[in-house]
């Protein structure tokens, strides 16, 4: 038998702990800050609080319709279910270079070919582009958020300038008069554009997408979780946007971080 010294010195080497890395002060100060924003952790690949960074079609589909029956308060029957296809949202980019990515690149991915006809130009063809008619909007909770969207649509707005539809600093009039020219793009919150479309003066026989910002924000409140402006969102997609989505003619896209929702597929498959 070794002394008591000996064995002391083989229970230290069997279970002494490894020291764990310490975190610098920048690192936790970045990762606070994008949970703080709603934004998913890529390195490694990896995602971050069950937050994917851009969600495939059928996982956008599923929250879209967690959040509608969250929000209204019913229950789809599964032969309404069928009328919602994974075709009904934007396929967004899937690659390496994701976190590079901007809204732009996913648009311009996701109008194909017609890309420039549809988002770039600026002269009216007859019979076919009526003024007023966007063929992309891009919804958001605030008129800074808007702002910011726009910056990452910079690539199509060289030509045809974008219509910027919220109510902080804008007075409805000057949207009228501008939504009188041609427009391809119009970014904006749910409560202006919803008015603008009741006044008739934003049109929608050219729209064929519609993107619902999801990024949090410093509260953790997205788009579809905010009260008043959820209401305002799905009263908007009621009025104007759910018959075109399910015949197909409009589709949607949720871009940013989804949080993931245990019960959707519960919901969606019942």
């Amino acid at each position: 038998m070794g002394s008591g010294k000996e064995k002391k010195r083989k229970t230290n080497n069997d279970f002494s702990p490894r020291p764990k890395k310490l975190k610098t002060k920048k690192e936790g100060a970045r990762k606070g800050h994008d949970k703080e924003n709603g934004r998913a952790d890529t390195s490694n690949g990896k995602k971050e609080n069950g937050a994917a960074l851009y969600p495939t079609a059928s996982e956008q589909l599923k929250f879209f319709i967690h959040h509608y029956q969250s929000a209204n308060r019913v229950q789809l029957s599964p032969l309404e279910l069928e009328s919602f296809k994974d075709t009904c949202m934007v396929e967004l980019i899937q690659d390496q270079a994701e976190n590079k990515r901007t809204l732009g690149d996913h648009l311009k991915a996701a109008f194909g070919s017609s890309w420039k006809d549809l988002l770039c130009r600026n002269q009216f063809k007859a019979g076919k582009v009526e003024p007023g008619h966007p063929a992309l909007i891009v919804i958001s909770s605030s008129a800074l958020r808007s702002l910011e969207l726009l910056r990452e649509l910079r690539l199509f707005t060289k030509e045809c300038p974008p219509a910027k539809l919220f109510s902080k600093h804008m007075k409805i009039d000057e949207q009228v008069s501008f939504l009188k020219n041609r427009v391809n793009i119009a970014s904006g919150t749910p409560s202006r554009i919803k008015k603008l479309i009741d006044m008739e003066a934003l049109g929608l026989s050219r729209l064929t997408v519609v993107v619902l910002d999801m990024q949090m924000d410093v509260k953790g409140y997205s788009l579809l979780t905010l009260p008043q402006v959820r209401e305002e969102v799905w009263d908007l997609y009621k009025s104007y946007f759910h018959e075109r989505m399910v015949e197909g003619t409009l589709r949607m896209c949720l871009y940013g971080p989804l949080p993931e929702i245990t019960r959707t597929k519960k919901v969606v498959d019942d």
